[in-house]
């Protein structure tokens, strides 16, 4: 089973009065399986960002997860030093693979569109994860989104680099224009402009041999219909477009 978690800390004064908090999703986010938050006391930003982190990690071993697909986080509250911020998701991600290899859980970091790099992922890239993962040695891989990485002209290099070891989630739907909303009104696969045969082969290429995740949010279309009909085109198109 693979998870997702969310999770941050935070404290006023850096160091001064702390806490954090961590939800723990099913991989298509469409559950909340487990949630946990705390005051710390007094600690600093990366110690509440840490704890939160292993919150999140010590919930989902519990449910029994293999991977947990990390979501990293944004800028801190009023700053612009996207390096730095990148810079604390490694020192917490460091911290936590220690942890994660105990528990026998991977770590998957999930790169996201850099319209969510300022507020829930400074991580954008397939490269950007992978440069960390080589840093941080084993345990630790990639989950792929075709949403949020399918513009990234060295796509196709970074998931060969990827491989087999280090491809640990593969996501799919499709990126509409116009979107309507860059967060709930994505497409099913087939109804936009990403090329997911080509995506799909690339994933083959690099060794991908587990699940193709399909992965829509979509409050103003696929959300409103039966969900028998979705589920129905869902295959039908996963057959032609993947």
């Amino acid at each position: 089973m693979r998870v997702l978690i969310e999770a941050d800390g935070g404290s006023r004064g850096n160091p001064g009065p702390a806490g954090f908090g961590a939800v723990v999703w099913s991989a298509d986010r469409a559950t909340v399986l487990a949630e946990s938050k705390q005051a710390i006391g007094r600690a600093t930003n990366n110690v509440a960002e840490y704890r939160g982190l292993i919150a999140g990690l010590t919930e989902a071993a519990e449910l029994g997860a293999a991977c947990l697909v990390m979501v990293v986080g944004g800028l801190a509250e009023g700053s612009r030093d996207l390096e730095g911020a990148r810079a604390v998701v490694e020192e917490g991600l460091a911290d936590t693979l220690d942890y994660a290899r105990g528990q026998g859980v991977k770590v998957a970091i999930e790169p996201l569109h850099p319209m969510y790099a300022a507020d829930r992922a400074c991580v954008n890239t397939v490269g950007q994860a992978l440069d960390i993962c080589d840093r941080l040695g084993d345990g630790i891989g990639v989950a792929i989104d075709a949403y949020h990485v399918w513009w990234d002209p060295d796509l196709k290099a970074q998931m060969l680099r990827a491989g087999p070891e280090r491809f640990l989630a593969w996501h799919i739907c499709d990126w509409l224009v116009p979107t309507r909303d860059l967060l709930t009104d994505r497409g099913m696969m087939g109804d936009g402009v990403i090329d997911l045969p080509l995506l799909g082969a690339w994933a083959i290429e690099a060794g991908w041999t587990g699940l193709y995740e399909v992965e829509i949010f979509s409050a103003l279309d696929w959300w409103t219909r039966d969900p028998d009909a979705v589920l129905a085109t869902i295959v039908e198109r996963g057959a032609t477009f993947c």
